[in-house]
């Protein structure tokens, strides 16, 4: 069936419809615009939304956690799959939007065209029809004029008062309009004939083969719209594969979640290493002197201000930083997180993974700088083999810069190693928080030092001051320059009768008296003594250490004076090498 021979008189409606159809067409193209620009916000959303969620540099160290690991391989399938849409919304551009503007165009043109030849055919057509009508109208006229000229000619024939001539004339009248109406006559007859022919040839073959023009664009039209849904849908369904694998992989790192091995994560995080404290011990008042009892005491209530690292409470002792601010970028300089260089702020356990990882971190880039330095080796033999290629000398700078980084890197991997060999010296529980607690046993009272040293004090009187006392005493002494600290012995610093009696100086004579050596250190290079309370030592030289590192980059020493006796002060931690007791 075709709309030639089953619609020849529809043309008005058939340039209607097939208007109608390319705004359909043109409405479908808006709808996939519409679509696209959606898919292209939907990615850029999810992007978004992905990079929002990113771990923050302050977050890296929860990455080590499953979950966090899950969360992370989330978020990349996340932005694979705004890839996907992207790529969905690219190809919709361009395979359908690209295709239906080129479609509707080309409808557009061709439509047109047929229009225009069905409008000159009409016309054409009307214009014979007009002619036909116009031969009519002559014809009928110039028969009734000839009858009328018949009609006159015979009254004038049969009037006896008209001459011959004047019958003449009347039959003259009537031979001349009956030629006219023949003449008219044959016009109309050729004009008939001739619509005819016209208006058969524009019915059956000019017209009818616009129409089946106009049904091949329509039904092309139609076609195009068919294919550009399926391809619509194929183009999801082309991405479907990859999509599903995102969302596996969402599955799979759900999955990859282990509750338990974040659990011992955390353990790893942040066990410390300490051992519980032990029981505290009883203290038979009847059995102590009150002095003797005051300072047992003081000894608990200090106790209770450890913090978990093993040292003083921050906000109940000064540091002694302020005193010697040389030397302030040593061993014991902050990094960039806040940490000290050797992380000895860290519990043991703690301090020692920071110090392999950073061991680790540094053999990699001396690994790395390896191959570079040998990799610009190369190149100079290669230049120096063949001039053409380079100069070999625009590689000696390199070299030389590389060499340099290579042997800084090395230098302080040997000052990790040797902190990571320090921190493995130093026993588990030395900085236990209740290590400096006083244990009774067999009628003495023991003090822990911060390095898990032990000093027996009897009970006649002359207690010597703990751990606690030498961690504060030089927060206190006259060396050390600062105010009283409220972690020193009882009434030190304030005002107490006792003390007042004593005298500061025959105090600190004592106390340093009494307070035992931690261990020994050996000078690795010589210090001249610049500020007040440190003291020179000369390089190779042995000395005792009675107070450790607090955090401010000095220990305190001392070594024997033939002269004076006992000469004490502070060196730089990073000029000595200690060997603490067991």
């Amino acid at each position: 069936m075709s709309w030639g021979t089953e619609l020849w008189d529809q043309y008005d409606n058939l340039a209607i419809h097939t208007s109608k159809g390319i705004e359909f067409l043109d409405k479908y193209a808006n709808f996939i615009r519409d679509r696209l620009a959606i898919e292209t916000e939907y990615a850029a959303k999810l992007r978004r939304l992905a990079k929002n969620y990113q771990p923050k540099k302050k977050e890296e160290d929860d990455n080590e956690f499953t979950s966090h690991q899950a969360f992370r391989n989330v978020l990349k399938e996340i932005n694979d799959l705004a890839g996907q849409r992207e790529v969905v919304a690219e190809s919709l551009q361009l395979q359908i939007i690209q295709g239906i503007t080129l479609l509707s165009k080309t409808l557009r043109e061709e439509r047109k065209k047929c229009l225009s030849n069905g409008t000159y055919l009409q016309q054409n057509l009307s214009s014979q029809l007009s002619a036909l009508e116009r031969a009519k109208r002559n014809y009928e006229k110039a028969y009734r004029d000839s009858e009328k000229a018949v009609d006159n000619y015979k009254k004038a024939d049969m009037d006896l008062n008209l001459s011959r001539a004047e019958v003449e004339r009347y039959k003259n009248i009537m031979t001349a309009k009956i030629q006219q109406s023949d003449d008219a006559k044959n016009e109309y007859a050729n004009q008939l004939q001739k619509t005819n022919n016209l208006q058969q040839q524009h019915y059956n073959e000019l017209l009818p083969e616009v129409f089946n023009r106009l049904q091949e664009l329509d039904e092309k039209r139609t076609r195009g719209i068919r294919e550009f849904i399926i391809g619509a849908a194929d183009v999801e369904s082309s991405v479907a594969p990859i999509i599903a694998r995102c969302l596996e992989g969402m599955v799979k790192a759900g999955e990859s979640i282990n509750e338990k091995e974040d659990s011992y994560k955390v353990i790893e995080r942040y066990q410390s290493g300490f051992t519980p404290p032990t029981d505290i011990p009883f203290e038979d008042l009847s059995k102590q002197d009150p002095e003797s009892s005051q300072e047992s005491h003081y000894n608990n209530v200090q106790s209770s201000h450890l913090t978990v690292k093993g040292t003083i409470s921050a906000n109940r002792i000064k540091k002694r930083v302020g005193i010697f601010n040389i030397f302030g970028s040593n061993k014991n300089s902050l990094t960039a997180d806040g940490q000290k260089e050797d992380f000895s702020d860290l519990p043991p356990n703690q301090r020692r993974k920071k110090l392999q990882a950073k061991i680790a971190e540094l053999q990699q880039k001396i690994a790395q700088e390896t191959a570079a330095r040998d990799g610009l080796m190369k190149m100079k033999v290669v230049y120096e083999a063949n001039s053409s290629l380079g100069n070999p000398m625009t590689v000696e700078g390199q070299l030389n810069e590389s060499e340099h980084k290579l042997e800084k890197l090395k230098i302080d991997l040997k000052k990790y190693q040797g902190y990571l060999e320090r921190a493995n010296q130093i026993p588990m529980a030395s900085n236990s928080p209740q290590a400096n607690r006083n244990n009774l046993h067999n009628g003495h009272r023991v003090s822990r030092h911060s390095n898990g040293s032990t000093e027996d004090n009897n009970e006649d009187g002359d207690d010597q001051p703990d751990d606690g006392g030498s961690l504060s005493s030089s927060s206190a002494s006259p060396e050390s320059g600062l105010g009283t600290s409220h972690t020193s012995l009882p009434g030190s610093g304030q005002g107490s009768a006792h003390d007042n009696a004593m005298g500061e100086d025959a105090y600190y004579e004592t106390e340093m008296e009494l307070l035992q050596p931690l261990g020994t250190c050996r000078a690795l290079y010589p210090f001249e003594a610049t500020s007040e309370g440190s003291i020179p030592m000369n390089e190779g030289e042995v000395l005792q250490v009675i107070e450790i590192d607090q955090g401010d980059g000095w220990t305190r020493v001392r070594r024997l004076n033939n002269t004076n006796g006992w000469d004490e002060g502070f060196v730089p931690t990073s000029y000595i090498e200690c060997t603490l007791y067991a």
